[in-house]
């Protein structure tokens, strides 16, 4: 969360404990065998593929992404975004009934959600994979008593749940596949209404001004 985001909630009058539960190491890869169209699904794959000098190389391909934000940011490096979506299925559901003619490379980190790939390999797409950086769960106790609890990611869910539990606090989620880490902690599960930070916040934000 950046200082701007923090300060919502303190502006909001509501106290804020923040702890990072992941940690995302960038790896050395090869960009050899690239297709046509490249697919991010998060602003870190991106990230860790500029740092690969051959990256600039790659600027007249489409790329196809999950995120405004993550579009912003390729766009913002010299990228042309062809297609963004919010969600990892709405993206493969485009390519599957659009693009199906089409070859993908598909820029992942290690703990990726099987959403996409399967659903190429199931619908016969031409795509490779390249594992452009790690997340890391960093998991670690909170002592403080909370009534909320924000989440970013199913990784945080998980790195958060392997030191804490989860009772009668509000969970409030970036997406679905996050909301869906917590489906079997708990009931009180809020999903943003765009897979924002900041929709996140204003959700918890009005969630606490009407309770």
């Amino acid at each position: 969360m950046l200082p701007n985001q923090k300060q919502f909630l303190l502006n909001a009058n509501l106290s804020v404990i923040e702890s990072d539960f992941i940690k995302i190491n960038h790896k050395e890869f090869e960009l050899n065998n690239v297709y046509d169209n490249l697919i991010f699904t998060s602003q870190n794959g991106f990230l860790s593929f500029l740092e690969n000098p051959q990256s600039e190389k790659l600027k007249h391909k489409k790329v196809f992404c999950v995120g405004i934000k993550t579009k912003q940011l390729i766009e913002d490096n010299g990228f042309n975004v062809a297609v963004y979506t919010g969600y990892a299925a709405d993206l493969a559901e485009i390519i599957v009934l659009v693009h199906r003619t089409e070859s993908f490379t598909f820029f992942s980190g290690n703990l990726r959600r099987d959403t996409l790939p399967e659903a190429l390999t199931g619908a016969g797409i031409t795509f490779n994979e390249i594992e452009t950086y790690d997340t890391v769960l960093t998991p670690q106790k909170i002592t403080s008593t909370v009534d909320g609890i924000l989440f970013y990611s199913p990784s945080g869910v998980e790195s958060f749940l392997k030191q804490n539990k989860i009772t009668n606090e509000t969970c409030f989620c970036i997406g679905t596949t996050t909301g869906e880490a917590l489906s079997e902690t708990t009931e009180k599960i809020i999903i943003a209404n765009q897979p924002t930070v900041e929709n996140v916040i204003i959700q918890c934000i009005n969630y606490y001004k009407q309770n």
